[in-house]
């Protein structure tokens, strides 16, 4: 892994301090080697992470007569394959580095080299003959690329934090990214909270013309997923199929010339992957993180599969005061507002995990793929429970939830209960946006101060249990899981990869039918019956558990009097995006037990971290 940054276009000698400035903000990402280079006033940079060809895989790279240059952020798994196909074609190779496969690639097929790779990547090649550039990035987004138009320049790095190292670039935050936030906990992309800055969506390509200053967007690669939810497969020779397709995503993933190992949370998907890696071979090392709050620990269960599998386990006990430390230093691993607490254990575990390896593969995306997350079956039992009368649902089940007392464990009963009955009566796409995130529409109104700063949500109907399957890979998983995974591990100076996103495991299981993934109110049906005999059975019966941490607790304790500070109503009428009233409320009935608006009120404190620290510089 890398960062990645670069200018096209403007003066060269101010394109070249800023490449170098943009690179020093993103040393965690590439501790071992900094490469920065000027071709007719384009000037790229990359900070260096050494996973493939340690001594040959010097950034930039060019072509053979230096008019194609290249920095990456990722890997190519296939490029072996690659290599060889572009061998026969005439190019030679100078290094092992799978970024040359890049160079050569763009050289023999142009913008179309994209649609050949199987990676996680964000890349730039500059075209000295056509005098452009072409931004790529992943499939899936696994890997980030943000840009800037500025004039006359084209301004992109891997990192927010990176853009902001330009004054001209710090335009204010955008109010409707603001408001995005507070629907959905993250801001999607292609929006950034930055105004005049964008994020270059996965499976897209952006080339600029320096020379005429013209930008042109291609989407080379989206997901298509199966709408048929008939059953015209055997169960058991869709298992085997999984399996093969499983263990060869894994296979290409493990390719490196370090040391790897598998970030085990004890959950089905992480343990799958592990699973598979001791099916081909080798010693594995597994890591994993405990906490000392039970209804938040997994370590038993990771151990169990650890045991299970005879890996070289690792574990480490989180206690309460090492993740309360990190809260501190939340504007550096917030690249932009995260409302997504996890970001603080996955940056413990990825520090923990880089003591021993400098790659880890990850479960990430087989909640997203295969219909695992509790809402999905909400979503189900939802159809069912709108059948029932209204003056039943109304008059008897919504007044008697609402009593519930509150208890602030990890998804408890009265949590997903209030949440269900809130969300149930809208459509699917906007039930979906009030389950997973914080505001919903009205309370958002209430809450933005600024009126500019309020938008209607584009809701269309999902329809489907399927497409809900694809807001989430479109939404949750790019915007949230991947993003939290990559900005904690390079924090961490750690290549996370997630081979349950591979191109081939992805194309198998989007053109599954969705009663191979949801079957009655059996989340992640196949996948599952395919672990079968791989995995312990009491790690395939257990129900999804979220990789969270205590804030309920903490808000009413040890985080206390630091979120009544960064709440405090005089800073939020001072920066004005907030109605202070509001936010107040939301404390006060936190504070006093009459809800739990861990949610929320994480949600504002994040986002008050990261603008003390974007303030800052």
């Amino acid at each position: 892994m890398c960062g990645i940054c670069g200018v096209a276009g403007g003066d060269p000698a101010d394109g070249r301090d800023l490449v170098h400035r943009m690179c020093a903000a993103m040393v965690h990402r590439g501790p071992d080697d900094e490469g920065i280079v000027q071709v007719d006033g384009v000037n790229l940079g990359i900070r260096r992470l050494s996973i493939i060809d340690l001594e040959g895989g010097h950034q930039p790279m060019h072509n053979e007569d230096s008019t194609v240059w290249v920095v990456q952020n990722g890997e190519i798994y296939n490029h072996l394959e690659l290599r060889e196909l572009l061998l026969a074609a005439g190019h030679s190779f100078n290094t092992q580095s799978d970024t040359e496969v890049l160079v050569h690639g763009y050289e023999e097929w142009g913008d179309g080299v994209v649609e050949r790779l199987n990676g996680i990547f964000a890349f730039a090649a500059f075209d000295q003959r056509s005098g452009s550039v072409l931004l790529a990035r992943d499939r899936m987004g696994i890997k980030p690329l943000h840009y800037a138009l500025d004039g006359e320049r084209l301004v992109f790095a891997s990192e927010l934090k990176a853009l902001m190292r330009d004054p001209a670039l710090r335009k204010g935050i955008d109010p409707v990214a603001l408001d995005d936030y507070l629907a959905y906990e993250f801001v999607p992309s292609p929006r950034c909270i930055v105004r005049g800055i964008s994020k270059l969506q996965p499976g897209h390509t952006l080339r600029w013309s320096v020379g005429e200053r013209a930008l042109s967007v291609r989407r080379y690669w989206s997901p298509q997923l199966n709408l048929d939810g008939a059953d015209r497969r055997g169960v058991e020779e869709e298992c085997e199929k999984l399996r093969s397709v499983l263990r060869e995503s894994v296979r290409k993933e493990l390719i490196s010339d370090v040391p790897l190992g598998v970030f085990l949370s004890g959950g089905i998907d992480s343990s799958a992957v592990a699973a598979m890696m001791s099916q081909l071979g080798g010693e594995v090392k597994s890591f994993s993180v405990g906490f000392t709050d039970r209804s938040f620990d997994e370590s038993a269960h990771a151990r169990l599969v650890a045991k299970h599998l005879g890996t070289e386990h690792h574990e480490l006990t989180l206690e309460p005061g090492m993740l309360l430390d990190l809260v501190p230093r939340l504007p550096d691993l917030l690249d932009e507002p995260l409302g997504d607490a996890s970001i603080i254990p996955t940056y413990l575990l990825s520090e923990f995990t880089r003591r021993h390896v400098k790659v880890a593969l990850g479960g990430d995306g087989g909640d997203e793929l295969f219909a695992g997350y509790p809402t999905v079956q909400a979503h189900r039992l939802a159809s069912y429970y709108l059948k029932a009368p209204r003056v039943l649902r109304e008059g008897l089940v919504e007044p008697v939830v609402r009593r519930l007392p509150v208890s602030r464990g990890n998804l408890s009963f009265d949590f997903r209960a209030k949440r269900f009955v809130s969300g149930a009566a809208y459509p699917t796409a906007e039930r979906h946006q009030r389950w997973m995130g914080s505001f919903d529409r009205e309370e958002r109104a209430a809450l933005l101060a600024r009126e500019g700063g309020r938008h209607d949500l584009d809701f269309a109907d999902a329809g489907t249990l399927n497409q809900v399957l694809l807001l989430d890979m479109r939404l949750y998983l790019e915007n949230d899981i991947l993003v939290k995974l990559d900005r904690a591990s390079m924090m961490a100076s750690l290549e996370g990869r997630v081979p349950l996103l591979n191109n081939d495991f992805v194309e198998y299981a989007t053109q599954l039918p969705l009663n191979m993934k949801l079957r009655g109110l059996r989340s992640k049906f196949l996948f599952k019956r395919a672990l079968r005999g791989i995995l312990p059975a009491a790690i395939l019966s257990r129900p999804k558990k979220g990789f969270g941490i205590p804030i309920a607790h903490w808000f009413r304790g040890p985080l206390k009097e630091q979120m009544l500070s960064v709440l405090s109503p005089e800073r939020i009428a001072r920066e004005g995006f907030f109605d202070p009233r509001v936010v107040k409320r939301l404390i006060d009935h936190h504070l006093d037990g009459r809800r739990d608006n861990r949610k929320q009120l994480w949600t504002l404190f994040a986002f008050e971290l990261w603008h003390e620290g974007y303030l800052k510089g």
